[in-house]
């Protein structure tokens, strides 16, 4: 398998490309990283320094990429944090070509925007632009709760609500929503719950709740559950995968007590997933 994964880079910790690269060549996938951004950390400690590349310049790596003849390898393209509102055509292009010369290719698109907690924390425009541009080309989204209520104008808690609003992205293009987080009133308590809706069906899985905010977890996710929808067409399946090597990863960090993933440390928990949450269908 072949990825083209179009997010920022960091120097120090893991975010964007430098959280979704290594995961996916546990997985044996190969990884064609495009920066958009490469700065020295992550913008959650509040400083960094580096650069915002030009959507130009993606633009121009993307086509050095695409001359070496990798468009027509690549069996999807997935993007993440979107730095500023030029990137976004780029990645449209990008996807359209990559299409053109493999059409059996996806599109993975993680709508980075905010949460329930922090609300919005990119520019007041980017939210806007994914909804009504970016959304709609692609074949998979990752949003949290809090993003896919924004997506589809709602206020999502119970699982039948977010399973209707999950149908409402559907109807925006996309034909498989992952929805990162969900934090219904009436789940167990300390546990935290992702849902995958699809042409299949919809299932739900429940994990512990660690107290703690692992910048990065959600391009982790995002990457893995592309590679293992990919690769399996099962969205029960991959979100089980995916919901087994996160939860190893984030205990993980959570238990070293350091800030930023321990990503190398758990490379084993992608390679092999223990498979300890079963998927619950729920429609």
């Amino acid at each position: 398998m072949k990825v083209l994964s179009i997010q920022s880079v960091v120097a120090h910790g893991h975010v964007g490309n430098s959280a979704a690269v290594f995961p996916l060549q546990r997985l044996g996938v190969e990884v064609v990283p495009i920066p958009t951004v490469n700065f020295s950390n992550h913008t959650g400690y509040g400083a960094w320094r580096g650069p915002l590349l030009p959507p130009s310049d993606v633009a121009e790596i993307l086509l050095g990429v695409e001359e070496r003849g990798v468009f027509g390898q690549v069996d999807a393209v997935l993007s993440g944090y979107q730095g500023g509102t030029g990137i976004a055509d780029v990645i449209i292009d990008a996807v359209r070509r990559v299409k053109a010369a493999n059409p059996a290719a996806l599109y993975a698109c993680d709508p980075v925007m905010g949460n329930a907690k922090s609300g919005c924390f990119v520019a007041p425009e980017i939210p806007v632009l994914l909804r009504d541009r970016v959304v709609p080309v692609a074949d998979i989204i990752t949003p949290n709760q809090f993003e896919l209520g924004f997506l589809t104008g709602t206020e999502p808690a119970s699982v039948e609500q977010t399973l209707a609003s999950a149908d409402l992205a559907r109807a925006m293009g996309p034909s498989t929503v992952l929805v990162t987080s969900v934090e219904r009133p009436d789940r167990e308590e300390g546990t935290i719950e992702m849902l995958v809706v699809d042409t299949a069906g919809s299932w739900l899985v429940s994990t512990p709740h660690l107290p703690f905010k692992a910048n990065g977890s959600g391009d982790v996710t995002a990457a893995l559950f592309t590679a293992h929808f990919v690769r399996t067409k099962d969205a029960a399946l991959a979100l089980e995968r995916t919901a087994s090597s996160v939860f190893d990863l984030i205990d993980l960090t959570y238990r070293s007590g350091e800030r930023e993933l321990r990503l190398v440390q758990a490379q084993e928990f992608y390679a092999t997933p223990r498979m300890q949450f079963k998927a619950e269908q729920v429609r």
